[in-house]
């Protein structure tokens, strides 16, 4: 019978760790005294559990991400461009730490050597975890691997350097690969995990160096590609490609699949642990997500072509425009032809759902489902396609990739949709103009492999679409002037009735002036309820009020709060142009 940990965390939440202080600068009451409480592995598991609950993402936080492929109302003040300092919190929190290294200072009243390391790997996984978080959100922080008191001068101390950081948090991981188990549970951290958390932390920190120009990048993309090779070739995990969906039925999945999946996030009815995924796609009132029409530009053709090299591929219409693609588009979002699950009723997208049309799916299971916080599908948190493409791209910035690599890799995932497979020594020799350019793309990336990283990027931002990457995607390539550019979706030719779904009945009508008459399903009026970015024709334009503006020199990293400044006198520093 498999561990319900989130089930025994949230228990543990309401009662045991009552005990324990949420404040990095407090002892744990003497109801936790380590000379009573930490002499076995029950005891080190119980206290372990929470880490799971604090430190990892909740299903939220991985789902409903937004940036320049998913756009939702109202925008993040990170992507808007509106951000201000904060006087406290906005990620700049550090009470798991303190219970992760309470546990690291205390497991040695353990006497088995071998049950301390193991919960000491885990207890260093979980810090990994946290660091990273941090390095992402704010780059240099403090490394705190003590557990400190009240008096304790460390306490404000200055904020320690990137390579500091970076290089602990691999050390912390190195020390989880050799002591956690090789058992794999999709609910457990296992060796496994911790091999794709080094894979993940080592193609972050590699290209954001590379395109920030620090030092040190091909150390950390080495690490990656030695961490993903090493979990590729030993971990015995493969891609679902079961039935005709294998894609959307990975993640429309009340149990997470551990042939792919090496980490999930845990939701049961029968436990009462519920997210909110599919009213968040089906209602008009939690964000309205749709995908961005640049992303969807990226969709190759169902034979492997580009459909930005198409004469006129951006007039084209969504019935046109949704055919002969790469059939994951079809499996992200409602295309013509899609039915619920367990329905054979056609359905629509719906624009009062998803604000530029093109209407997510993913997750989304039974229409049952739909009501608000009652969707039960697991979240996978980690799983062995990202390695595939974390491999991949490190190996092509590192300029020893080969077309064996991307065999054992990309490939794989494209294999899985009977996509024709990339072909190193065409992509360089081609690269994508689309992808290349400064108002779509990416135009900073050049050399002898820009044709191939620029096709991995975009298998990347296909396959990993709404799971919590992108964001950090597109601010480790050192491309947040994106978020400049404007945020469209679907093309309509004018006024007048629409059949989105091509079954024969009409959908939609656009008007101006008195409502027509019209067997449609839903009204809108072109310049109230929907913008149209030639006036009466043209792509839905999403926040087309709203200048946004991404500086360079800033925006690439979050502001500390102010709060916290204050309360060091001046020791940590705010970070540069906040």
């Amino acid at each position: 019978m498999k561990n319900k940990i989130y089930a025994i965390t949230l228990w543990l939440g309401g009662c045991l760790f009552l005990l324990v202080s949420c404040d990095l600068d407090k002892k744990p009451l003497a109801a936790l005294s380590p000379g009573t409480y930490f002499s076995n592995e029950e005891e080190l598991r119980l206290y372990s559990n929470k880490f799971y609950v604090d430190v990892l993402p909740d299903g939220p936080d991985i789902y409903s991400e937004n940036a320049d492929a998913i756009i939702i109302t109202p925008l993040n003040a990170a992507v808007s461009g509106q951000r201000i300092v904060p006087s406290t919190g906005e990620g700049w929190s550090w009470e798991a730490l303190r219970r992760i290294n309470y546990l690291l200072a205390n497991s040695h009243h353990t006497a088995d050597l071998s049950i301390r390391n193991r919960y000491d790997a885990l207890a260093r996984f979980f810090r990994a975890y946290f660091y990273f978080e941090k390095l992402k959100r704010y780059g240099e922080v403090p490394w705190f691997n003590t557990v400190l008191g009240s008096n304790d001068e460390q306490l404000y101390k200055p904020r320690d350097s990137r390579d500091l950081v970076a290089d602990s948090i691999l050390q912390d991981l190195d020390f989880a690969v050799a002591y956690l188990p090789d058992t794999k549970d999709v609910y457990r951290v296992s060796k496994w995990t911790a091999l794709a958390l080094k894979s993940r932390v080592g193609l972050f920190e590699g290209t954001f160096r590379k395109y920030h120009g620090l030092q040190n990048a091909e150390k950390y993309l080495t690490s990656c590609a030695e961490a993903s090779e090493k979990l590729i070739d030993e971990g015995g995990y493969a891609l679902y490609r079961t039935g005709a969906t294998p894609y959307r039925d990975l993640f429309a999945n009340t149990k997470a699949i551990g042939q792919e999946v090496i980490l999930a996030r845990d939701y049961d009815d029968a436990l009462g642990l519920f997210h909110n995924v599919q009213n968040y796609e089906n209602a008009s009132t939690l964000g309205r997500p749709g995908l961005s029409k640049s992303f969807v530009n990226t969709y190759l053709t169902a034979s492997g072509g580009r459909f930005t090299d198409l004469p006129d591929y951006d007039k084209k219409e969504f019935v046109e425009e949704t055919q002969n693609r790469d059939p994951r588009l079809a499996q992200t979002i409602r295309t013509p032809g899609y039915t619920r699950i367990n329905s054979t009723a056609t359905v629509a997208p719906n624009l009062s759902f998803a604000i530029t049309g093109y209407h997510l799916i993913k997750y989304a299971m039974e229409q049952s489902y739909d009501a608000n916080g009652k969707s039960i599908s697991d979240i996978p948190l980690f799983r062995i396609a990202e390695t595939y493409l974390n491999f991949a791209e490190a190996k092509a910035e590192l300029g020893t990739l080969t077309q064996a690599d991307l065999d054992k890799s990309l490939n794989l995932l494209r294999a899985r949709v009977s996509m024709p497979k990339l072909d190193m020594a065409t992509a360089n020799a081609t690269p994508d103009p689309y992808l290349g350019s400064a108002e779509t793309g990416y135009p900073n990336v050049s050399g002898a492999n820009k044709g191939v990283i620029l096709e991995i990027r975009r298998e990347r931002g296909v396959e990993l679409v709404m799971e919590g990457h992108r964001y950090y995607d597109v601010m480790r390539w050192k491309a947040g002037k994106r978020f400049e550019q404007p945020f469209l979706g679907m093309y309509f030719r004018g006024l007048g009735n629409y059949d989105l779904d091509n079954n024969g009945t009409i959908d939609l009508c656009l008007y101006q002036g008195s409502k027509p008459g019209s067997t449609a399903s839903l009204f809108l009026e072109v310049g109230k309820d929907i913008v149209l970015s030639e006036g009466t024709k043209g792509n839905v334009v999403a926040h087309g009020n709203i200048k946004r503006t991404f500086r360079e020199d800033r925006d690439y990293l979050y502001p500390i709060p102010s709060e916290e400044i204050n309360l060091s006198n001046g020791i940590l520093k705010q970070n540069p142009n906040w």
